[in-house]
């Protein structure tokens, strides 16, 4: 099997390779004119000082637990590599998140520029640059977990094999934690930020003052598109790579417990590895013509994806035959079911949050009659949205564990559910690519608005804007449903884990314990997305009031013989970000302690049951329902129902703005409090077993 591990770090490196060579590509564009160029720098510099305070906060964090861990490895509850893999987890992330995002700031200007020429250079470069955060992802990703693979492998090589195996399973965990803890403050913090100055900024802007979105003469715009990218690249990116990592970690240990060995531990990462090599060759097919509508836009970002999950659901087959051997044979069912799973949810996403279809063009009619209307179809829609995706992962997880022997072999039916999420997250390479493209098209529409580009230049970027909507909710759908299987993964090798560490565990529904941990878990993902929401809800009317005091005080800003203050805006929102991200992320760590050691082991796994449960339903919710928000609003813009500045207008601009914080902050940051909390509960079993107050 070490033949065929090699095959990893060496995909890692071709995708940190081509990514690259796209950033040449991105680069080599041209920038534009110098108004294009002026606004593409001041966007760069806020983005950038919003990134330096974060990660400043994020060091002070890791530091901290780094030393907790050191401690705890001490006292023999961790490995002694536990503090290290955490850390190295964290800095993956928080680089993959900081690339994707340097080179996002740089291809907004390009991609504006091109728009000049036509509507396929603008699409190229776009994706060009989205492309970068999708294949730094996959690359670091990969790579770190090959390193400690093979680091781990050759320090334990005098032990007897499968106690080496049950040792790296164990240390790798700790990876996946770091990544996790990363990704919630680049998710939780960069979604407060975005859309704190995008309600700010449509408040004001559009609704009172009635300008025309991404207006030079509103303070708040350089504000929203920087929010653009530390929001919705920086930490999509953070919270797809943590879903990435920790599917295969999750996996790792299902394999020790299913007696699988070296080969099942390697396997899901060569999977990994020919998603990589086949997301590459697939994003060589996205391309257009010009005057593409949605559906046209739509189709050719279709052909990407859908090549690449062909060749990984061909490929599969015979890699899980040569690593594994023919008699598991059955697992390549479950492969098979995490493409199929993600591809439903994928689609099942755009018809719900796309204006070519009837749920979002039904929001849009409903503005004829006012806001309320429009908030209350917006609700329906992101509610009625969850029965196909739920049902989507509900007949995911029993094929895979049925496809992988699961009837006969219960561990090896836990192997089939996480091998189905490495499935799912195979094609990450090219999907991420299609979402992180999204921020970067949006962000090209205000540059061209802001530097008074010639109509058909917006034209063509809000086209690839909008399509950026749909391709984001889809990757949101992506991330929901990846994580509903990767937490289910970390929960059946929680239980795993604490079998192995001697503790019988009792899965009784009627156990106090269990009813209490589900009620709590049931609970926690309404009070983490209360507290995320609120957040969001302060930051924006201190924007609110900025804004009013602009137009107020500074003569001849409305005239647009003045200039606004951006400076004031981006910083407002900083300082909200860095504030607000704490609570959240101790939300997440706490809970499963303090469950754990007042509940034992029983109470914990009733707790990420029952957030699991609910959160993954308010999750896709909130995630579709700010899409179709969102996208009805530009069905208006496109000149349906009496177009910009009209009355119905101004009722989906409420809509959009109700829909923000649902779909950019507190929807993508549930599912990453459930894998926190699932990752800190495999983490700390050991100390939960030993220091509980019921045995």
């Amino acid at each position: 099997m070490q033949d065929w591990f090699w095959v990893v770090p060496v995909s890692a490196c071709v995708s940190l390779i081509f990514a690259i060579w796209l950033v040449f590509r991105v680069m080599s564009a041209p920038k534009g004119t110098p108004a294009i160029i002026e606004i593409q720098k001041a966007i760069a510099e806020g983005a950038n000082a919003y990134m330096k305070k974060q990660y400043t906060v994020v060091t002070i964090f890791f530091a901290v637990a780094f030393v907790g861990f050191f401690i705890l490895s001490k006292m023999g509850f961790v490995s002694i590599f536990v503090p290290y893999a955490f850390l190295t987890g964290g800095l993956c992330s928080g680089l993959s998140g900081f690339v994707g995002m340097q080179v996002a700031i740089r291809a907004n200007g390009r991609t504006a520029f091109a728009a000049t020429k036509s509507l396929n250079q603008a699409l190229r470069v776009a994706f060009s640059g989205g492309a970068v955060m999708g294949f730094v992802v996959v690359g670091f990703g990969l790579l770190d977990l090959a390193c400690w693979y093979f680091f781990l492998d050759h320090y334990y090589a005098a032990l007897e094999s499968h106690k080496r195996i049950e040792i790296i399973a164990s240390a790798m965990l700790s990876f996946g934690m770091g990544a996790s803890i990363q990704e919630l403050f680049a998710r939780v913090g960069g979604g407060i930020f975005t859309k704190a100055a995008d309600v700010g900024a449509d408040l004001v802007g559009k609704v009172e003052a009635g300008i025309p979105e991404d207006d030079p003469r509103n303070p708040a715009v350089i504000a929203d598109n920087v929010g653009d990218n530390v929001g919705d690249v920086a930490g999509m990116g953070g919270d797809l790579y943590g879903s990435y990592v920790e599917g295969m970690v999750g996996t790792i240990v299902l394999a020790v417990a299913a007696g699988l060995g070296t080969a099942g531990v390697v396997l899901p990462m060569v999977l990994a590895s020919l998603g990589i090599l086949a997301s590459i060759a697939g994003t060589f097919l996205i391309q257009t013509k010009e005057g593409a509508d949605q559906k046209g836009l739509l189709s050719s970002m279709r052909r990407g994806i859908f090549f690449t999950a062909g060749v990984v659901a061909v490929g599969s087959y015979f890699v899980i035959v040569a690593v594994l051997g023919p008699e598991y044979r059955g697992i390549y069912g479950s492969v098979l079911v995490g493409l199929v799973t993600g591809i439903v949810i994928g689609m099942a996403t755009e018809y719900f949050t796309s204006d070519c279809y009837k749920p979002t063009q039904s929001i849009a009619r409903s503005s004829l009659t006012g806001a309320a209307t429009v908030v209350i179809n917006g609700l329906g829609v992101g509610m009625m949205s969850t029965l196909v995706v739920i049902l989507a992962v509900a007949v995911g997880i029993w094929t895979a564990f049925w496809s992988a022997g699961g009837l006969q072999n219960y561990h090896l039916g836990l192997y089939g559910i996480g091998i189905a999420a490495v499935g799912m997250l195979s094609t990450l390479g090219i999907t991420l690519a299609t979402d992180s493209y999204g921020p970067i098209a949006d962000n090209a529409g205000g540059i061209a608005q802001m530097s008074h580009q010639k109509p058909e230049v917006r034209e063509r970027t809000d086209a690839l804007d909008a399509l950026g909507n749909t391709t984001a909710a889809t990757g949101k759908g992506l991330a929901i449903g990846s994580a509903a299987l990767t937490v289910l993964a970390l929960i059946a090798a929680y239980k795993t884990d604490a079998e192995r560490l001697g503790h019988t565990v009792q899965l009784d529904l009627m156990d106090p314990r269990i009813i209490i941990g589900l009620l709590i878990g049931g609970m926690l993902p309404f009070l983490f997305a209360a507290v995320t929401m609120k957040a969001v809800g302060r930051a924006a009317q201190s924007i609110v009031h900025e804004v009013r005091r602009q137009f107020r005080e500074i003569k001849g800003l409305m005239e647009g013989t003045a200039k606004p203050d951006y400076t004031t805006c981006v910083s407002l929102c900083t300082e909200a970000a860095q504030k607000e991200m704490i609570l959240p992320a101790a939300i997440a760590v706490v809970f499963p302690l303090v469950i754990g050691l007042l509940f034992n082991v029983e109470g914990v796994i009733g707790l990420l049951m029952g957030a699991l449960v609910s959160g993954f339903a308010l999750a896709v919710f909130m995630a579709n329902a700010g899409g179709a928000w969102d996208n009805a609003k530009k069905h208006i813009e496109a000149g349906h129902f009496g177009g910009k500045g009209s009355d119905a207008h101004k009722a989906t601009v409420v809509g959009d703005t109700v829909g923000d914080p649902l779909k950019d902050t507190s929807g993508p940051s549930i599912n990453i409090l459930l894998k926190l909390m699932a990752m800190v509960s495999v983490v700390f079993v050991s100390v939960i077993i030993k220091f509980a107050l019921i045995r």
